[in-house]
């Protein structure tokens, strides 16, 4: 397995500490506000990333932070007239809800900066004691010329962020470039006793303290978004070594912006879209599988009509995987190229994954397996093929697909989540444009669209008749209204339901 490690700018083979297991720090969100979409794209790339490293074998521990101790959550709460940890409590709560929603799987830890203020105090008492730091009217400052690697994890230089970096101009410091561990306390702002007189950590100081708490000294992998990089995490890189003397991360990942218009999202721009807003209008899932779409380092451009070519995408996996509760597992197994097919789709699955997590073209295999067993379960409709190898690869399908986190959850009843497109008038044969993820793969084009399409009427087909037995005739008329809109006629008779589309 080999990831791009933006430490050293290439990719290199993954090489755990302790053999088998991967200890991760993702640097959580600040809790002032619900979260957006660019919290999502990093939440769902980790989990990816987290989810798969576990389907490979190893033993994964994952601790996500929140940073709960803000100049923004005190600006809200002062706004509102709370207390800080109100403001900070309750999004905490909107976050996890949202990333529930979103299917991401929570943290083994989730630790607070309020609550690790005591190992944050200990970590700048150690500068201090090494010289790589000084106190100045009760805010402590690390020295950034003090440490020769700085810089090592953006490629800046010291003469550079000396000419223009984004430093708090405070005459104070002995260098311009040196930043707050510590910050003395003020009126109206929460604070805590410390050495140094009362005060408050630095935004910087608080994820050293807490992944070393939770991972120890060194460990394997720290990721979050690509704004990250500078200053944040270069400053983690020369507070937490000057300390320990070893090295604090092994591996250190990215994930790109979303862009809307080219522009990327942003709340300072004011043009952010939240993830409460769109899990209330789009499948949850085929958010996902939309952002999962375009590589973790890259930027997604967000667009509505991607959401919904993946939802269209999502429905066709979820078809062929609900036809498993209806197969006879005891049929005998029948020579022929399913085996190769699933064996040739593993190998090239993982060979995606454990290229620094290439989730495009593990979805691509996935969608041309897809494709693969639709045919197969034609054939096995017909009575041509045997049941047995079908269940077999459609279970290992499935296996990879939730490796990425799909077909966790059933699909919604809501309208425009993942059912098939609606056609108009007479365009019930107008195959919709292809999905992107469909158009990731080099193999070729999706086997054809009329396989799902067809399996979904007829599904419905089923259930409208068990509901006329059972006199829902609510129940029978609403299907009814939705095969309608699909494209099909339905005819009751005598002898059964029966369907043709509009157009013949």
């Amino acid at each position: 397995m080999k990831i791009y490690n933006t430490l050293t700018r290439r990719k290199e083979e993954l090489t755990p500490i302790t053999p088998g297991q991967i200890g991760m720090y993702v640097c959580g969100v600040t809790v002032y506000d619900l979260s957006h979409i660019g919290h999502a794209r990093s939440a769902i790339a980790f989990d990816v990333i987290r989810r798969y490293l576990t389907f490979a074998g190893y033993r994964v521990r994952f601790i996500k932070n929140f940073t709960d101790v803000d100049d923004r959550i005190i600006r809200r709460a002062n706004a509102e007239g709370v207390p800080a940890l109100e403001i900070s409590e309750r999004y905490v709560r909107e976050y996890q809800r949202d990333m529930e929603a979103l299917g991401v799987l929570r943290p083994d830890v989730e630790p607070k900066a309020t609550d690790h203020v005591a190992q944050m105090i200990s970590l700048i008492q150690c500068l201090l004691a090494r010289g790589m730091a000084y106190v100045v009217d009760g805010d402590v400052y690390f020295e950034v010329s003090c440490f020769s690697g700085y810089g090592k994890l953006s490629g800046k230089n010291l003469d550079e962020l000396l000419a223009g970096a984004r430093v708090e101009v405070d005459e104070r410091k002995r260098d311009p470039r040196d930043f707050a561990l510590w910050k003395s306390a003020k009126p109206g702002e929460p604070s805590w006793e410390s050495p140094w007189g009362p005060g408050r950590p630095g935004w910087h100081i608080e994820c050293s303290a807490m992944a070393m708490q939770y991972l120890g000294e060194s460990f394997d992998m720290h990721g979050g978004g690509e704004d990250l990089v500078f200053p944040h995490h270069e400053c983690e890189i020369a507070q937490s070594e000057a300390c320990t003397g070893k090295p604090f991360a092994r591996y250190w990942l990215y994930n790109g912006f979303v862009n809307l218009a080219s522009e990327k999202m942003s709340k300072s721009l004011g043009n952010t879209l939240s993830i409460r807003d769109l899990v209330s209008r789009h499948d949850p899932e085929a958010l996902r599988l939309y952002l999962i779409g375009t590589h973790y380092r890259a930027p997604v451009e967000w667009t509505e009509e991607g959401v919904l070519d993946s939802a269209r995408a999502l429905e066709r996996l979820r078809d062929l995987a609900r036809g498993e509760r209806e197969l006879d597992g005891d049929a005998p197994a029948e020579a022929g190229t399913i085996a190769q097919d699933v064996a040739a789709f593993t190998t090239r699955f993982r060979g995606a994954m454990d290229d620094d997590f290439n989730t495009p073209q593990a979805l691509a295999a996935i969608f041309d397996l897809t494709s693969k067993l639709y045919a197969y379960r034609d054939q096995m409709v017909l009575g041509k093929r045997a049941d047995a190898p079908f269940a077999e690869a459609l279970a290992t399908l499935t296996s990879h697909a939730r490796a990425l986190g799909l077909l966790e959850k059933p699909s919604p009843r809501r309208e425009g989540w993942g059912f098939i497109p609606r056609p108009v008038d007479g365009a019930a044969r107008a195959r919709p444009r292809a999905s992107h993820i469909y158009t990731a793969s080099p193999d070729g084009a999706p086997a054809d669209w009329w396989l799902s399409t067809q399996a979904r009427i007829e599904a419905l087909v089923a259930q409208r008749e068990e509901a006329r037995k059972r006199r829902d005739w609510a129940r029978a008329d609403e299907i009814r209204a939705d095969l309608e809109g699909m494209g099909a006629r339905i005819e009751d008779t005598p002898a059964g339901t029966r369907w043709k589309w509009k157009s013949t």
